[in-house]
């Protein structure tokens, strides 16, 4: 891994892919066995974050808004707070680590190679995938999704199956998590290149005697502002991948010309390509929780146990400090923190800054008893309602500005300005 600053100004490869997430990384491992590979990471590194790394630690990534934090904050035009991952690893890093397989339908839906799919799945186990140890909390969450009736109960397993069961964690028995960064142990390290902290602002494209165009760079820049560009070798089969998340990779697509023309060219982007589906179809999962206050201090779990049921919804529970409170910090609350926005207790219209303070000192002023516990959550699983996400100036390090009307229909609708 190398700190963008280091990067030639121009630098050629086979593959050249944007974000090293969990897309990006198991992409450039598996490229670089046969092909020269640069992997571009806005972020810095997840080894050696506490914050990132340790169980115990969960959440405290999402309270740190310091422009180095792992964790990008954004705010709807709702109000509604959520963040997006700036580190290597991607949303691997910030996430409650739950690790399942597809379900068989859905991966006959996509059109995937199942074989191939499995073989995949037992890749990725080797490395992040672990059985979590299910103690007294995810114990009474089992017992009770099967008295409820969500059953039969599966055992562990990776597998998606109707019913309870024991899923697997990312997090190994010492509560240290493994991220898809991690993956990229499997690459070869002669065909590899990582930039860390290397922003992709554009993607270059050749345009003149083409029929449609043809995308061969990229330009970026690091820390320091400097911009490098980095093109595609000669060749048939070589590629620029984009892999940013759901919100990076439209957004870098429209700020390269690649999207729907009207849009394109009512914010003074030149229209390479007009292509009217970039940005459509977004869409968000809503989550529902209630908290289960304990009189005994809860063992710290993550997702583990789970209910698929049989009416279009997971429901899942975590307990333990980290969604609740640390007495090492006065001012954090967990998953409580209206700071973090994650279950919140602040509406979203009402989240100033001032109202932010206000309520942080009301629960401070709280029984720590109040807040010990842990949540049982419910997630629905298919989304009805569809919004696009659309380019509102040309500058790709601004944050997105989204709408998100997650009880109708579960819709996020962002737009870049």
């Amino acid at each position: 891994m190398h700190h963008a600053t280091t990067a030639p100004a121009i630098s050629y490869y086979d593959y050249i892919i944007v974000g090293g997430g969990t897309a990006g990384c198991p992409l450039a491992a598996t490229l670089s066995q046969t092909a020269s590979v640069l992997l571009l990471e806005r972020g810095g590194s997840p080894y050696g974050n506490p914050n990132i790394t340790d169980l115990a630690a969960f959440g405290k990534a999402l309270f740190d808004l310091s422009p180095s934090s792992p964790s990008q904050r954004f705010i709807s035009e709702d109000g509604v707070i959520n963040a997006r991952a700036r580190v290597l690893g991607g949303g691997s890093c910030l996430n409650a680590g739950f690790y399942s397989r597809a379900a068989s339908q859905y991966v006959r839906a996509a059109g995937w190679d199942g074989r191939l799919v499995n073989e995949s799945y037992r890749w990725v186990e080797k490395v992040v995938a672990f059985e979590p140890p299910m103690k007294q909390w995810q114990s009474a969450v089992k017992d009770g999704l099967l008295e409820a009736g969500v059953d039969p109960y599966n055992g562990f397993t990776y597998d998606h199956l109707p019913g309870t069961k024991l899923g697997g964690t990312i997090f190994d028995g010492d509560g240290l998590r493994h991220t898809a960064a991690d993956l990229l142990r499997f690459a070869n390290p002669k065909g590899l290149t990582v930039m860390l902290h290397a922003s992709v602002h554009k993607i270059l494209f050749r345009t003149k005697g083409r029929n449609r165009p043809l995308a061969h760079g990229v330009v970026f820049r690091d820390a320091s502002g400097k911009k490098h560009r980095a093109y595609l070798k000669t060749g048939p089969k070589n590629e620029i991948i984009v892999s940013s998340g759901a919100l990076g990779s439209p957004q870098l697509l429209m700020l390269s010309g690649v999207g729907p023309s009207a849009h394109l060219k009512a914010h003074n982007i030149t229209v390479v390509l007009d292509q009217p589906w970039v940005g459509q179809g977004m869409s968000d999962n809503p989550m529902n929780a209630v908290f289960i206050p304990s009189p005994h201090t809860v063992e710290v779990s993550l997702i583990q146990v789970v209910g698929i049921t049989q009416f279009g919804s997971y429901i899942e529970a975590a307990s333990g400090e980290p969604f609740v409170s640390s007495p090492a910090q006065k001012d954090y609350f967990g998953m409580f923190s209206p700071k973090i926005g994650q279950l919140s207790t602040v509406p979203p219209k009402q989240r100033t800054p001032e109202a932010l303070e206000q309520a942080i000192k009301a629960m401070e002023a709280l029984d720590p008893a109040v807040i010990r516990g842990g949540f049982i959550l419910e997630k629905n699983i298919r989304p009805t309602l569809h919004r696009p996400l659309g380019a509102s100036n040309q500058e790709s390090e601004r944050q997105p500005v989204s709408h998100i009307q997650l009880l109708q229909g579960s819709t996020r609708r962002a737009e870049m300005r």
